[in-house]
C-alpha cells in the first residue's frame, strides 16, 4: 500500500495456521516487494501475530482449525495490513468455521 495521503507505508501479509501431526505453526505470508521499511524480520513477524491475536480469539480460532483440518493442511485466517510502527490499517480476518 503506498502513501497517498501523508500515512507511512503499509504491507499486507497473508496469514495462516499449519497443522503439523503434532502442534500449529503460526504463518505469515510475505509480499515479495514491501513499500515499508521494515528492520527486522521478526519484529514484522510479531506485530502481524500480535494484530491477529487483538481480532480474533485465539482459543477459539486453534480449536476451529484443529478440527477443520488434519496434518499437512494450512487453514487461511485472511490478510493483515500494517505499518512498522504496528498500527493496522486494514484486515480481513475471520476465523475459520469447526
Amino acid at each position: 500500500m503506498t502513501d497517498t495521503e501523508g500515512t507511512p507505508p503499509a504491507d499486507t501479509f497473508g496469514v495462516s495456521i499449519g497443522v503439523d501431526d503434532d502442534a500449529f505453526r503460526f504463518l505469515v505470508h510475505v509480499p515479495s516487494d514491501l513499500e515499508a521499511a521494515w528492520s527486522d524480520r521478526d519484529t514484522f513477524q510479531r506485530l502481524v501475530e500480535a494484530a491477529v491475536w487483538e481480532r480474533l480469539d485465539r482459543e477459539s480460532t486453534l480449536h476451529a482449525v484443529g478440527t477443520a483440518a488434519t496434518a499437512g493442511e494450512r487453514v487461511e485466517l485472511g490478510t493483515v495490513t500494517l505499518t512498522p510502527e504496528g498500527t493496522v490499517v486494514e484486515h480481513t480476518l475471520t476465523a475459520p468455521e469447526p
